[in-house]
């Protein structure tokens, strides 16, 4: 009988204990049945918004990440990004608490970071090499780290009630990337389950259905006629 190496039987293992929870990460997408939605809308104010749960150490996040950042500028819309960790990866715990350090800086500058973890992802193997990637993002910022960046677990909770919720939703997979739309005449949301194919052509579908109606037919309607 054939005998896989150890690191490979790890390997192997690990994946089936994912299986059998259901928190696989997806070269695809996977159709999810959302059991709560109470996170699936737009921020207040704004009717359309991209919704993404996501691991930084999602090799398929990473792919996806462009197209959303480039959807998100294109259509002027809000891009808001939950942490829903794969249990079998390494760093991506820290990466997430990370984010929310420089999060508290700015919000700009926190996705910055997710942002280039993503694009950097391939060369980061370990906690170690995190650190040294993260504090080399801080100098380049003019940030000095501090020795504990969050001593009160504060960050840490926040990371926890995300994944939490990603669990109370039914997700099973990263990413899971929704559009969602408010007060509109589609649907509240919609799941895109290939970004590159689908994330524009949704966008589109959702900004319509929310629309103001023309000046001309409110000015019509005013009048009576």
């Amino acid at each position: 009988m054939h005998r896989f190496p150890r690191r490979i039987q790890l390997s192997l293992a690990a994946l089936l204990a994912l299986a059998a929870l259901g928190l696989l990460p997806a070269g695809a997408q996977q159709p999810v049945q959302v059991l709560d939605a109470s996170a699936l809308h737009p921020p207040a104010g704004t009717r359309v918004a991209i919704v993404e749960f996501d691991d930084l150490q999602c090799p398929a996040c990473a792919l996806a990440n462009p197209t959303l950042k480039a959807a998100a500028a294109q259509y002027k819309i809000p891009w808001v990004r939950h942490d829903f960790l794969i249990p079998m990866h390494n760093w991506s715990r820290n990466a997430a608490i990370n984010a929310r350090f420089f999060d508290q800086k700015s919000k700009t500058l926190g996705d910055e970071y997710r942002d280039e973890v993503f694009a950097s992802q391939s060369s980061i193997y370990s906690p170690g090499s995190l650190a040294e990637f993260t504090q080399k993002f801080a100098q380049n910022h003019g940030i000095t780290m501090p020795f504990a960046i969050d001593p009160q677990g504060k960050l840490a909770n926040e990371v926890n009630a995300d994944v939490a919720l990603s669990r109370r939703m039914g997700l099973k997979s990263t990413p899971t990337i929704f559009v969602v739309e408010a007060n509109g005449k589609g649907a509240p949301f919609t799941q895109v389950l290939n970004p590159k194919e689908q994330l524009y052509t949704t966008i589109d579908r959702a900004m319509a259905d929310t629309a103001a109606p023309a000046k001309a037919a409110v000015a019509k309607k005013s009048s009576g006629k």
